[in-house]
This record gives C-alpha cells, structure tokens and sequence, in this order.
C-alpha cells in the first residue's frame, strides 16, 4: 500500500492507496507547531482508527505547501515505518511541461492536481483546487501547465468578513436559497457562497476566451462540494484528485506497475 500525504494549511489529508484503489481517507489538522514525536502520535493513531497495517506500507510520498510541516511530517513517517518518504518537489519526474516564468516556485499541490487530471480527461483543462486557498490551474491543448490564479478561500473571505465588521454574525456554509437575501445570515451566504461561484464562472470564462476553446474544468478540494453545485460552468467534482495524483506519481517514479 502507498500512504499519500497532501499537507495544506488548514489540514493534512492521508490517503491509502492499492492498485489504484483508494483503501481510506483521513484528515489531521495541520499546526506548524507540531513536533515530529506529536506528528508520529496522530499518524500512527489514524492508521489504527482506519485498521491499516504499518508493515504493510511499501512507501509513502508527501506533497506541502508548508515547509515547517513538511519536515515534522517526513520525520514522523520514518519514525513510524521506518522508511523514508517521497517529497513532490524539485528531483521528481512528473512528465508536466511547466511554461511559466519560474516553474521551480509552482506549488506541489498545483503538480499533483495537473498529473492526475491529465491521467482521466483531455485538456485543455481547468483545475480548481478549493482549500484555503483557491487555486486555479490552466493547462493547454498540448497538457501543457501555463499558468492560473490564486483566489482567497471561502473560509478565509468568511473569517475576514465576520472579524472586521463589528455586527456581522459567524455562520455555516450552507447553500443559500435565494441570491437576494432577506436577513443578515441569508445575505452573507448569499454573498460568500454565491460569490465565490460567481468568481469561479468569471475567471473561467475570461480563461477560456484566452485559450481560445473551451476546457474540461475540475472541480476538487472540501469547499469545492459545496460551491460546484452553485456554479453554471459544468465542472466534474474529484474529491479523490490529489490522492490519485500522488499515488501516481509515486508508482511512476519507483516504476511500479499500475
């Protein structure tokens, strides 16, 4: 089995993965603070809760987009297993044709979303990644990786919204009923929700007419659920997308077969 991990600022997610299939999936809240005996703890915890088998690892890969993490967690895994993991990171073959300025600072989790997207659908294609952050990557006919967008999260729009404005409450991402709301709760999702599936339609549209043609778009990440269903660009939901990316990846640079 590989054990993948997607470590992003809000949570880690881990992922078991066997000839292709998907054996389970975990989420640990990320913290910076974290020592690697804490990150051992939670891993070795998860694996039990899920019944996975530690000697039954063959090899894990990571990808980060938080250094500090990255290091706890490489440490964690070689504690636990007793080997050591894959980094997606410069070394790595992903077969992705990066033309942007400097493609040593694209992100890992950007790479991983692209492989694995180019593995099931045609490009062009549109990747949305909807975590934190939201991501937006652009790949060309050719499968080509030319660029994006990174937009505030929904939850970082929420949290800025409800802790600069004195009067405005907390509240859940629920899917509003109307666009017009008629009190304060309604029109804030109206407005975080219905916003950020408005944003995501504009910047695909503008996309699109830059490349030219229209694209697959593919929609992952936990608030991409929600806010896929609010969007008029037809988009095909993955929550599976970096695990099967990482998994991936992994078999192609050890040369495992599928």
């Amino acid at each position: 089995m590989i054990l993948t991990v997607d470590i992003g600022n809000s949570n880690i997610v881990l992922g078991g993965v066997e000839h292709q299939e998907i054996l389970f999936k975990a989420r640990i809240v990320t913290d910076p603070i974290k020592t690697s005996d804490q990150y051992c703890v939670e891993l070795k915890t998860m694996l039990e809760l899920y019944g996975v088998d530690i000697g039954k690892i063959d090899g894990s890969i990571v990808a980060s987009v938080v250094p500090p993490v990255l290091n706890s967690f490489r440490t964690a895994i070689r504690k636990l297993t007793g080997k050591s993991c894959m980094v997606v990171g410069p070394g790595i073959k992903t077969g992705l044709n990066i033309l942007i300025d400097n493609p040593a600072n694209m992100g890992a989790d950007l790479v991983v979303g692209d492989v694995a997207a180019l593995r099931e659908h045609k490009p062009p294609l549109i990747v949305v990644d909807m975590g934190t952050a939201t991501t937006i990557s652009v790949l060309d006919k050719n499968g080509a990786h030319i660029g994006g967008c990174v937009c505030p999260g929904v939850k970082i729009s929420m949290e800025a919204l409800t802790s600069k404005t004195a009067l405005l409450p907390g509240i859940s991402l629920d899917q509003p009923k109307k666009a017009i709301g008629r009190n304060t709760i309604d029109a804030m999702r109206s407005g975080i929700m219905l916003g950020s599936a408005c944003m995501l339609d504009g910047l695909i549209q503008r996309i699109e007419e830059e490349l030219g043609m229209k694209a697959t778009v593919i929609i992952t990440g936990g608030i991409g659920k929600f806010v896929q269903p609010l969007c008029r660009t037809p988009m095909i939901y993955d929550e599976d997308l970096i695990t099967k990316g990482l998994a991936a990846l992994y078999r192609e640079n050890r040369k495992l077969p599928e």
